[in-house]
C-alpha cells in the first residue's frame, strides 16, 4: 500500500480542471507510476472503508450532495468500478442510475430532464452510469439521432453540440452553487484492450450475456468517439466539476484511483457530524436521567 500523499499525487495526475489545453491523446490508458498494483486490492478495501466513513458524515451533516458521473467506451469497466468502489457504502445513502437509450417520454423533454429527475439529495451520493454527456458523444457520432428528439429543425445548427456543452457546463456550475459536488470519471481504455475484452465476452460462457453485436459495430467509430470525448472534456472541465481521465487498461488500478479521488473530494468538503444545540443537549441530559432511573 502506498502512502496517502503519494496517492493524492496520483489522483492529481489524472484530474482535469482546465480544458483549455486538454488533449485526450496526452493521457495514457496504461499507467502505474511507482505503484505495486498487486497490492491494489488491499488499497481498494481500505479506500472503500474510508469512503464509507465519509458517507456517514455526509449523510448526518445533510448539507452537501455528491453526483458521480461515469463515462467510457464499451467494456471499459464502468459497472465493475461502480460495484467495487461503492460496495461498502450504506445503500440508504446511495443511488445508482444506468442510462440507456431514451424512451419516448424522455425524448419529449429536454435532454437534461431524465438526468435531473435522478439528481442526489443533500446527504446522498448519486452515481450515474452514463449521463447527459451521451448527448454530445453518441449524437455527435450519429447526428441523425437528433431528428428523433422532436426539436424544431431551425434550432439544430452547425454549433448544436457546442451549445449543448455550454448548457452542460452552465448546469454543472449551477449544481455546484447549490451544494451538489460533481465528479466526472472517464475510464480511458485502449482500442486493443477493448478488443481483448470483447473476445473474452465471446469465449467465456459466463460473460456471454455481456456481449452485444452492436458494441462491435460502434467500435468502427472509435476515432470519432475519441474526438467527441476530447471536445466534451475540453469544454466542461472546471475546478468545480473536474474530470478524471483514468487509465483503465488495468481494472484494479482504475478502481484504486477512483476510490482515492472520491475520498479526496469528500475530505475537501470538510464534513462534520452536527453539533447539538443547547436545547438538544438539555434533552440529551434529561433522556439519560430517565434511562438511568
Amino acid at each position: 500500500m502506498i502512502k496517502a500523499k503519494s496517492m493524492l499525487k496520483l489522483v492529481d495526475r489524472y484530474r482535469v480542471t482546465d480544458g483549455a489545453k486538454f488533449r485526450l491523446k496526452d493521457y495514457p490508458t496504461k499507467d502505474k507510476p511507482g505503484l505495486d498494483v498487486d497490492k491494489a486490492e488491499d488499497g481498494l478495501a481500505k479506500g472503500v472503508m474510508q469512503l464509507a466513513e465519509l458517507q456517514a458524515t455526509l449523510s448526518a451533516q445533510d448539507r452537501w450532495g455528491v453526483l458521480v458521473i461515469f463515462q467510457a467506451m464499451d467494456a471499459a469497466g464502468k459497472d465493475g468500478t461502480i460495484k467495487h468502489v461503492f460496495s461498502g457504502l450504506n445503500p440508504q445513502g446511495t443511488s445508482v442510475e444506468s442510462f440507456k437509450q431514451p424512451t419516448l417520454l424522455e425524448l419529449d423533454h429536454d435532454f437534461l430532464w431524465r438526468h435531473v429527475t435522478h439528481l442526489p439529495q443533500r446527504g446522498r451520493i448519486g452515481i450515474h452510469n452514463r449521463s447527459w454527456y451521451e448527448e454530445v458523444l453518441v449524437l455527435r457520432v450519429h447526428p441523425e439521432l437528433l431528428m428523433t428528439q422532436h426539436i424544431p429543425p431551425e434550432l439544430i445548427g452547425k454549433k448544436v453540440f457546442d451549445e449543448r456543452l455550454e448548457d452542460i457546463a452552465a448546469f454543472e456550475r449551477y449544481l455546484g452553487r447549490q451544494g451538489i459536488r460533481v465528479l466526472k470519471f472517464y475510464l480511458h481504455m485502449s482500442k486493443e484492450e477493448q478488443r481483448s475484452r470483447f473476445l473474452s465476452r465471446i469465449d467465456e460462457p459466463e460473460k456471454n450475456w455481456k456481449f452485444s453485436a452492436g458494441d462491435v459495430a460502434e467500435r468502427a467509430h472509435w476515432d470519432s468517439y475519441q474526438k467527441a470525448y476530447d471536445h466534451a472534456i475540453r469544454a466542461t472541465a472546471t475546478e468545480a466539476a473536474p474530470w478524471y481521465v483514468i487509465p483503465a487498461d488495468d481494472k484494479r488500478y482504475a478502481r484504486l484511483i477512483v476510490v482515492a479521488a472520491m475520498v479526496e473530494a469528500l475530505e475537501a468538503l470538510k464534513l462534520q457530524y452536527p453539533k447539538p444545540t443547547q436545547e438538544q443537549r438539555s434533552a440529551l441530559i434529561e433522556s439519560r436521567a430517565l434511562l438511568e432511573e
